[in-house]
Order: structure tokens, then C-alpha cells, then sequence
């Protein structure tokens, strides 16, 4: 699309057509691209704005980081802050405090679970082991889900032996869906402690928990 096409698009009051525009800011230089794309980081329309967070991403200059801050931070749609968390993990370690304050702040189940998601990808032990920590104990599922898979990906990591002993607390919670999520993020550590956790998990009055804890050996 044209410069000036994208220009008068991003000025229609049909959301599509502004949504398509800023699609096709991605093929100019940040120059050009980023400055169209702020504007509209208060757009009437979610979806305008989430698109915006998604562009901003690949953008990778000061000005659409900031952007992205102002997202993540200020937007009332939670769909345009799990986008805005997504982009700015693509700036790196950069991101990495923001992400942190951005999940201490929000409880919504989508940006947490997205900023988890990110993190993981990232090379950030110590940020997500914090990050998890303070997932684990909220009361939101499947936030509290992702976040002891997340532990399982510290296996390897600096975190591996704070990440293994949350995971031993973990295996004797009270909570089916803890203790089953616990034995498939277990399966990511070699000690004698997890495999030992491992073995009781299998031994576990609950069949789903049974199942996860077995899976290891069903994949022999």
C-alpha cells in the first residue's frame, strides 16, 4: 500500500480500513512507520490499538517502546495490553522491569499469562522466577497454571534449584490442578528430589494427577 493511501486509511471512520493501514506500516522504515503508528495508540477502537501494539514491536526505536509503555500501562482493554507485552519482550532485557511492574499491577488473566509467556522466551531466570512466585499466589487458575510451567522451563537455568524447591511445595498442595501442573513441570528436572516428588505424585488419590505424574514413563 502507498504511503498516502496508508495516510487517508488511517483517517477512515472504518476502523478496517485503519486497521489495514497500519498492517502495512510494517513494510516502511521506522522513520515513517512509527510516528503514524503512536497516533493512534488512543484510538476509539480496540482492535486499531491492538494492532498498533503488535506494529510497535517490530519497530524497535525509543519512541514506539515508549509507546508500548503507554499501552501496557494505560490502555482499558486487556486484549491491547497482552499485545503491548508481547512487543516490548521483543526489545529484550530492556523490557524485562517493566514487564515486571506491568504483572504486579494488572491482574488480568490475559496480560499475566502473556507476560509469562514472554518471559519464558526470554533469557530472564531471576525476573520470572519473581514473576511466578507472585503468580502462584494469587487465586487465578490458569494464571497459577502457566506460571508452575513456567518453573518447569528454570530447570536449566540459575533459578533451577529455587524453581525445584517452590516445586516440591507445590506437589503437596491441597489443589488437584497445583499438584498435576506440578508433576508435568517436575518432569523438567534430573535430581534425585524430583524424581523422588515424582514417584509420590504417581502414588497421588487423584487420576489426572496420576496421569501427568506418569507421563515420562509412557513416552518410553
Amino acid at each position: 500500500m502507498e504511503l498516502p493511501q496508508i495516510e487517508s486509511n488511517l483517517q477512515n471512520s472504518d476502523y478496517n480500513y485503519r486497521i489495514k493501514a497500519i498492517a502495512a506500516l510494517r513494510d516502511y522504515p521506522s522513520d515513517i512507520a512509527t510516528p503514524l503508528l503512536t497516533k493512534h495508540i488512543l484510538d476509539q477502537e480496540f482492535l486499531v490499538r491492538t494492532f498498533v501494539a503488535r506494529e510497535l514491536g517490530h519497530q524497535q526505536t525509543s519512541d514506539a517502546f515508549a509507546g508500548l509503555l503507554e499501552l501496557i500501562m494505560l490502555d482499558n482493554t486487556p486484549n491491547v495490553r497482552a499485545e503491548a507485552a508481547n512487543s516490548l519482550s521483543l526489545f529484550g532485557q530492556i523490557s524485562t522491569p517493566h514487564l515486571l511492574q506491568s504483572f504486579v499491577k494488572d491482574d488480568h488473566w490475559l496480560v499475566r499469562t502473556s507476560i509469562l509467556a514472554a518471559l519464558v522466551e526470554m533469557d530472564c531466570p531471576e525476573v520470572l522466577l519473581e514473576v511466578c512466585l507472585v503468580a502462584i499466589a494469587g487465586e487465578d487458575i490458569p494464571v497459577q497454571e502457566a506460571a508452575i510451567s513456567a518453573l518447569g522451563s528454570l530447570a536449566h537455568s540459575s533459578q533451577t534449584d529455587n524453581a525445584l524447591s517452590q516445586l516440591l511445595i507445590l506437589k503437596d498442595s491441597e489443589t488437584t490442578h497445583l499438584r498435576a501442573r506440578s508433576a508435568s513441570a517436575l518432569q523438567h528436572f534430573k535430581s534425585p528430589a524430583a524424581k523422588a516428588a515424582l514417584a509420590e505424585l504417581r502414588a497421588d488419590h487423584d487420576h489426572t494427577v496420576i496421569r501427568a505424574a506418569m507421563e515420562p514413563l509412557l513416552e518410553e
